[in-house]
């Protein structure tokens, strides 16, 4: 299994902003990136979470922190989820909204595990591992896909999944994990939505189940109408219930998650935001207990201050910079890229042209959604930027390369290669529902330089593009990008480097770096 590097040097440091540096204590959100659908696990003084990246590429994200506020990508349970045409995106066909959804983190008996499902291909997956942070990893898999399931590991050593929408039941696993015990699956609780009303647009899911205490306790989210994600809690003495439920929390949205204790005993419970473009960022939320009732926040009210430590930003720990500078066999990316969508690695390289990213035509596409190798990352907040450098001296007639903010509604600014080496530079905006070339100027150099912006201060969701001749001095192109969150995509925004054909294949585009700030109009120019 090829592994992606941890991290390498870059050119860029960076805050998330000016006011955790002054601030003597750790704040919400903990993370302003779509890091959605977590589970975390605490081994003695260390925390593992995993995540939600949907059809991305090596999948299934294993992070760590040793202080809850401060985390790093250490490894992904898979490379390849599937390899089924919509996972390749071949044959008109994509995993856009689908993929591995929501997973389980658990660790027993000397070994971690970390369960995920998808449709397509409507499985339950498991991967197991003794070392988390290097891997191997043991992948199983079974049918069906048990929607945002609970592994839950009794002490009599049998081995369970909750799992359900509305309606959440429990089954028993086989012992070695191979698939559902038959005979076993039953309704754990009829409707876990009604502590939240009668009136439900979202019914109770994203179980994950705890036992503290010799008691059993279910966490779910459900969406009253007219109303906001709401976090609902279910408790019982043995764990096939009865349960007793409660509606635990119901402000500003913040849902979906779990438990978590640290080593001093201060009890947490971690849990995501919708946040517009940005896509889901996770919360903390203090808790306290109170009649062996786990009570989430402070006087109801998600805290926006934590009694944690301050964060020291996001690079190069969840995203990060890249000079593309490489050992001449070392065709290795660090941890913060993912592919969208299953890459052909015959196609890019780090090593064709050293200190360069080559990205090579190998088939015709009609739009940049069906781009397979699109390299991405995370966008992060309140604002961000990314520039690169593009050298267009083989790119063939027709090619388009450049630098995207991507989602269904994305933008991109770059190179559409003409005749005899006639180039334009070109912005696209699809934001009337199409691609639409918005700006496009004559160039006469071989190597541009490329720049997009994300404006998420205040729930702005705009995204700006630039361009350079010099690296120095930059100029706005096109119109601003009205980036929004789709469901379609269900995926905050990505910034892509991206290069494909429209006519003939072979030509190659190289990126010479990409280079990230916390500021639009930073050092990376504006």
């Amino acid at each position: 299994m090829k592994r992606f590097l941890l991290s390498l040097p870059v050119s860029l440091f960076f805050l998330v902003t000016s006011a955790t540096v002054i601030a003597q204590q750790g704040s919400n959100p903990i993370i302003y990136a779509d890091v959605p659908d977590m589970s975390i696990i605490r081994q003695g003084n260390t925390y593992y979470m995993s995540s939600t990246t949907m059809h991305m590429n090596p999948g299934l994200p294993i992070m760590k922190s040793n202080d809850l506020v401060n985390w790093q990508l250490v490894n992904y349970a898979y490379d390849t989820l599937s390899t089924i045409d919509a996972f390749k995106l071949t044959n008109g066909k994509s995993t856009y909204g689908h993929g591995s959804w929501a997973s389980s983190l658990r660790y027993h008996n000397g070994t971690y595990y970390v369960s995920t499902f998808a449709n397509p291909p409507g499985k339950t997956y498991i991967y197991s591992t003794k070392d988390i942070e290097k891997g191997p990893w043991k992948a199983q898999s079974f049918s069906p896909a048990l929607h945002d399931h609970s592994l839950f590991f009794e002490e009599d050593g049998r081995v369970y999944m909750v799992y359900g929408n509305g309606r959440i039941m429990i089954t028993e696993l086989e012992s070695d994990l191979s698939g559902i015990k038959p005979g076993t699956s039953r309704v754990l609780i009829e409707n876990a939505s009604a502590p939240a009303g009668n009136n439900i647009g979202l019914p109770a899911e994203g179980s994950q189940l705890f036992k503290i205490n010799n008691k059993y306790y279910l966490f779910n989210i459900t969406w009253p109408k007219g109303g906001m994600r709401t976090v609902v809690i279910h408790r019982a003495d043995s764990l096939t219930g009865p349960y007793e439920g409660r509606l635990a929390l119901q402000d500003k949205g913040v849902a979906q998650g779990g438990l978590i204790n640290t080593p001093e005993g201060n009890w947490f419970a971690y849990l995501f935001r919708d946040f517009g473009a940005v896509g889901r960022i996770p919360y903390l939320v203090p808790v306290t207990w109170e009649n062996d009732w786990p009570i989430l926040g402070v006087n109801g009210k998600v805290t926006d201050s934590l009694p944690l430590p301050v964060s020291t930003g996001y690079q190069p720990g969840i995203v990060c910079s890249d000079e593309f500078d490489r050992s001449p066999r070392a065709n290795t990316l660090p941890l913060p890229w993912q592919w969208n969508h299953n890459p052909d690695n015959n196609n890019w390289s780090l090593t064709k042209r050293s200190g360069y990213l080559r990205l090579t035509t190998s088939r015709i596409d009609t739009s940049l959604v069906m781009v397979r190798n699109m390299l991405t990352q995370r966008t992060f907040g309140p604002e961000c930027a990314a520039v690169t450098a593009l050298d267009t001296r083989h790119m063939k007639e027709g090619d388009c390369a450049g630098l995207t903010l991507f989602q269904k509604i994305y933008g991109w600014v770059g190179v559409k290669a003409g005749a005899k080496g006639n180039h334009r530079l070109v912005m696209v905006n699809t934001a009337n529902g199409i691609p639409e070339e918005v700006a496009s100027i004559p160039i006469h150099q071989p190597v541009v330089y490329l720049k997009a912006a994300a404006d998420f201060r205040n729930r702005a969701d705009k995204g700006y593009f630039y361009y350079s001749l010099d690296g120095n001095t930059w100029t706005a192109i096109g119109t601003p990008l009205p980036m929004a969150y789709t469901i379609p995509h269900f995926m905050g925004y990505r910034l892509g480097l991206f290069n494909y054909a429209t006519q003939t294949t072979g030509g190659y585009a190289d990126f010479d770096y990409y280079r990230l700030d916390n500021t639009i109009s930073g050092n990376t120019g504006n």
